[in-house]
């Protein structure tokens, strides 16, 4: 009966062991957030000249060459939005050229997915003269998402 008892102690000790070296196995891996830096230039920009908008993406020292991109541009105020996607250019940079009738302001988020994870960066930027600007609400950025919670 001793050598049962000392036997299950024995194993749960060993349970305990292999589970906690498990939790620290998964901490210790976490993946650095894929970070996006969303550039617009020129900004101010003027009516039917090209505008260049770059997203760099990266994650730690990594450039990410195989991420998903799509650039949604919209007028300030107005309903509709373009969603464009956009290939790598290159170095982790994918980038769109763009040009504008309209004069006012306006706004770009880039979706960017990678390694699992979603970041949403969003920038204002003016064609000519600007226009009136959208509520501070709609102005956030949404970085970081992980793709769990851009589902929900």
């Amino acid at each position: 009966m001793k050598k049962l008892v000392l036997m299950f102690i024995v194993t749960l000790f060993l349970g305990l062991v292999v589970s906690c070296s498990k939790q620290e196995d998964r901490t210790g891996d976490m993946p650095k957030m894929v970070d996006v830096n969303l550039s617009v230039n020129p900004n101010p920009g003027e009516p039917n000249k090209p505008i260049t908008f770059e997203a760099k993406v990266t994650q730690g020292k990594e450039k990410i060459n195989d991420a998903e991109v799509t650039f949604e541009v919209w007028r300030s105020k107005d309903t509709k939005h373009e969603k464009i996607a956009v290939k790598h250019s290159e170095d982790g940079v994918y980038r769109l050229e763009k040009t504008f009738q309209q004069e006012g302001t306006y706004y770009i988020i880039s979706h960017v997915t990678a390694r699992d994870m979603h970041n949403m960066p969003k920038k204002e930027f003016t064609v000519g003269a600007p226009s009136e600007k959208e509520d501070a609400a709609s102005n956030q950025s949404m970085d970081g998402m992980n793709m769990d919670d851009h589902k929900k």
